[in-house]
């Protein structure tokens, strides 16, 4: 008669399998917490790029008693290299107006040259060389890598409706962040308020939306 042989099958106890997914439960929050944490960190970093200019344009005005980019003293001001290029289109140099488009990618235009101007003025850092190609570090950018600049509102702003003396645009910043941003400096309401945001793709004066796609990307302006 044969002798029946009983194999012992082996496998995780019940303790085993509760222990493991307890681990990657630890894993996975760990990994969303530090996403998180990353996330609050570019906001606060991009909420920072809208506040500083400011203060570079009233400690421009408290030093020279003119506007960067618009300075008609310019030359004299920021004595020393590279001199020959600090001028402001001559038609409306000293207007008390920070003329061109804020994402101008004309030499001569005074949002242009409002970058060289501060940084000569030692209030920011970066290149005081006019450089307005695609590939170019002259123009500063914001925490996600899109172009930042500024300019006066004028009589036709970037984002209809919008009112005040200045604007400050930055550009590739996805919903999700548009969202956090509108709530940590204006009203929560990306269509309304002194913040404001229009869709990445436009080009020309928009109307802002408040109905934000987290994924998509969107220009958000601020005016002051």
């Amino acid at each position: 008669m044969k002798r029946q042989i009983k194999r012992q099958q082996s496998g995780f106890t019940l303790v085993e399998i509760a222990i493991v997914l307890v681990i990657i439960g630890l894993l996975l929050g760990g990994i969303l917490k530090g996403q998180e944490l990353i996330n609050s960190a570019k906001v606060k970093n991009l909420a920072n790029d809208f506040r500083v200019i400011p203060t570079y344009i009233y400690a421009y005005q408290d030093k020279y008693k003119a506007l960067p980019g618009d300075d008609a003293q310019a030359a004299t001001h920021l004595a020393g290299p590279p001199a020959a290029t600090v001028a402001s289109p001559a038609a409306t140099v000293g207007n008390g107006v920070i003329d061109g488009a804020w994402n101008s990618t004309t030499a001569t235009d005074e949002s242009v040259l409002f970058w060289q101007h501060v940084r000569m003025a030692n209030l920011a850092a970066g290149p005081t060389v006019v450089d307005t190609s695609p590939t170019g570090t002259y123009f500063p950018t914001n925490a996600v890598g899109g172009r930042l600049g500024v300019a006066s509102v004028g009589s036709t702003p970037f984002i209809t409706g919008m009112t005040g003396t200045y604007i400050v645009c930055s550009v590739g910043i996805l919903g999700k962040f548009v969202k956090q941003l509108d709530i940590q400096m204006d009203d929560g309401d990306p269509s309304t308020g002194s913040m404001r945001a229009v869709l990445g793709t436009t080009s020309g004066p928009g109307v802002a939306t408040a109905s934000i796609d987290d994924s998509a990307s969107y220009t958000v302006c601020v005016t002051f």
